[in-house]
């Protein structure tokens, strides 16, 4: 072995500022010689373009649908960061009509195993077409609860925010569970979403409850059963057709 040209090599790693340990960062030198992979870089304007190009096209379809995931959070006003895909749903009987649409558009429509979703791609970012919310499939009621709100300046239905937490919370489990991830929706989210009905459709499922019992905790929700725990009149998540508190009608719809 020789052992000064290994000496020189740890050198040079150290003068590029990079650690010669397993402890380094993103970018770390290691004893194979690989670096640690790096984050992509910031996708958020990338996909609410294509978010907006996919939209414009279901408008035209005629077919019932909504923004859902972290777009929708961003919406809402929430301050995520996009790095993933898009995601609309539609019902299930509606997608041969969609994806026939979208290839016309020249849209990249992919058939995946999954049977509750079709999966696209347009200027570089992924989209999903989803039929089944956590395994509850997608209906017209949902679809009619959903609020049209500006995503980058272009109006498209959002899903209401309670059915949006409901969403988020029935696709927890033990192998995704992150906390961390949903809080801020749930903080930015707490005023407009009927907790009392999150809880009744998410009722038995573990991790649902433990991050209710969370937000109670920390003072983001009321008490199962408080006063105070559904959004205020006029508001994305009240019945439809309440006025606004002052005096205005409706959300867009």
């Amino acid at each position: 072995m020789n052992l000064t040209a290994g000496r020189r090599g740890a050198r040079a790693a150290r003068a590029d500022g990079r650690r010669d340990d397993a402890g380094g960062g993103a970018g770390a030198v290691v004893e194979t010689g690989a670096r640690m992979p790096v984050l992509p870089p910031d996708h958020t304007q990338a996909i609410l373009e294509t978010t907006k190009e996919i939209a414009a096209l279901l408008k035209t379809s005629g077919c019932p649908f909504a923004l859902v995931g972290s777009v929708a959070a961003y919406a809402y006003g929430i301050p995520v960061r996009l790095q993933h895909d898009t995601d609309f749903v539609l019902r299930r009987e509606d997608a041969d009509t969609v994806t026939e649409l979208l290839r016309e558009k020249g849209v990249l429509v992919i058939d995946p195993p999954e049977d509750w979703l079709v999966k696209a791609r347009s200027g570089g970012e992924e989209i999903d077409l989803i039929f089944s919310l956590a395994g509850r499939p997608v209906t017209t009621e949902l679809l009619e609860r959903a609020w049209t709100l500006p995503v980058d300046s272009v109006h498209m239905p959002v899903i209401d925010p309670t059915d949006l937490m409901i969403s988020r919370l029935t696709a927890l489990s033990e192998h995704h569970c992150d906390f961390g991830a949903l809080l801020p929706v749930a903080r930015g989210l707490r005023e407009r979403v009927t907790w009392e009905r999150v809880r009744e459709e998410t009722e038995g499922l573990p991790m649902a409850a433990a991050f209710l019992y969370l937000l109670e905790l920390l003072d983001v929700i009321p008490p199962a059963g408080a006063a105070g725990a559904g959004p205020a009149p006029g508001e994305p998540g009240a019945a439809p057709g309440q006025p606004r508190p002052d005096g205005g009608g409706g959300p867009e719809r």
